[in-house]
């Protein structure tokens, strides 16, 4: 990557890397970026409550599924020239993906370790604390409840089974958005990066793959089929990788001051 290019950084934070923010090193790097590039989190949960873990008013926040998406608070200094964005494509919806959260915590209460989440534009249905032998039971007593919603659709991820609108929104249309509200869609000298560890991220890494525009990391430990250019095995990695955008931003200023 040369100093003609200029970066920003998205990248999905879910399980682990909600733990991994609360590492002080982890959110000071991520700062620093901001700083440097236009950098978005791009999460499957709530904005209000990703942005309540994350604490960091300089970023672009695309929650649920990036159905939600803000731009940096006024008087941050990312958003001396740019408005706040602030899109909901799935505002319709939103009493019936209430109704059905109170439906599905009463439906799935019987079965123990079960989560029942509202990310305000989507639902989650988590199961990594229920047992592996009560995973069919559960997926069924969810598909019960839906089977009355056909404008609601039931994707999994990573041991959690996601409702979401039927619209055609996912986190690879929000990363479009987020490309096209910044101005970058089109431009040759912007290098997009999108780091995430789901399944749900796949979207966003085949955006970039198709427009032929930056590239996306898997994060994972494991080979994965995946429509990612690159791989980091952990949260670690991830944030040796943002540093180094930082240091390599830095000596690039540094060397344009002198010329």
């Amino acid at each position: 990557m040369t100093s003609d290019y200029f970066p920003c950084a998205v990248f999905s934070i879910d399980f682990p890397f909600f733990f991994f923010f609360v590492l002080h090193q982890m959110r000071k790097t991520v700062r620093k970026l901001a700083k440097c590039f236009p950098t978005a989190i791009v999460s499957g949960r709530c904005r209000d409550k990703v942005y309540n873990f994350v604490k960091l008013a300089e970023l672009y926040y695309a929650g649920s599924h990036g159905m939600d998406i803000k731009g940096p608070e006024k008087g941050s200094k990312s958003n001396k020239d740019t408005e706040s964005v602030l899109f909901q494509p799935a505002s319709e919806f939103l009493p019936m993906i209430d109704e059905v959260y109170k439906q599905l915590v009463e439906t799935t209460k019987s079965t123990p370790g079960a989560k029942v989440e509202n990310n305000k534009f989507c639902l989650s249905v988590h199961f990594r604390c229920v047992d592996e032998k009560k995973w069919s039971e559960l997926a069924q007593q969810v598909k019960s409840v839906l089977k009355d919603y056909p404008k609601l659709r039931l994707t999994q991820g990573r041991k959690v089974l996601e409702i979401r609108p039927t619209i055609k929104w996912d986190k690879g249309k929000a990363l479009e958005f987020l490309l096209e509200s910044l101005g970058f869609a089109n431009c040759t000298d912007v290098f997009p990066v999108y780091i995430g560890d789901d399944r749900t991220d796949e979207d966003a890494f085949k955006i970039l793959r198709d427009r032929g525009q930056g590239f996306g990391i898997l994060v994972s430990k494991f080979p994965k089929d995946t429509n990612a250019s690159y791989s980091l095995q952990e949260p670690d990695e991830v944030m040796d990788f943002l540093r180094r955008l930082v240091e390599w931003k830095e000596l690039s200023l540094r060397t344009q001051s002198r010329m």
